[in-house]
């Protein structure tokens, strides 16, 4: 088995902040993060296919395909957004990037076999670069099927 990872970048905004615990509570939980007005990152995505190669093709991806599902399944819906007004999965819930990880591979894995429709590739893991300090990773290897 090869996996292959291919990386994605896109901006959004977002504000954490729990509609059910008190300002001072959101403020305590959340710190910065809670600013009434929000705040951003460049988010740095990292998509992880695993298959076997293809003795045709010399591929374990295609890669051409791979781009396409996450351009538009994750980055062309997500880039340039506020989270909690733009994406109706973050309308009651919070936008933190936990929630955001598990959305992305709830997108991937649900337009996943419209796209490779075989067996093969399986998507193992999307893994989200925050910051230099927050990661972020979901898959099969975190109880993902």
């Amino acid at each position: 088995m090869i996996r292959i990872t291919r990386k994605f970048r896109f901006s959004a905004s977002h504000r954490l902040h729990a509609a059910e615990l008190s300002a001072d509570a959101n403020r305590e939980l959340y710190g910065k993060c809670n600013n009434p007005y929000g705040h951003g990152h460049n988010y740095e995505i990292e998509v992880t296919a695993r298959g076997p190669v293809d003795d045709m093709t010399g591929r374990a991806v295609d890669l051409r395909l791979l781009e396409r599902l996450v351009r538009e399944h994750v980055v062309g819906p997500l880039d340039q957004k506020s989270l909690n007004a733009d994406v109706a999965e973050f309308q009651a819930k919070v936008p933190t990037t936990e929630n955001l990880a598990i959305e992305i591979y709830r997108r991937l894995t649900q337009a996943w076999r419209s796209v490779f429709p075989g067996e093969w590739p399986v998507l193992e893991r999307v893994r989200i670069v925050e910051t230099a300090r927050n990661i972020f990773e979901i898959g099969e290897a975190h109880g993902q099927k």
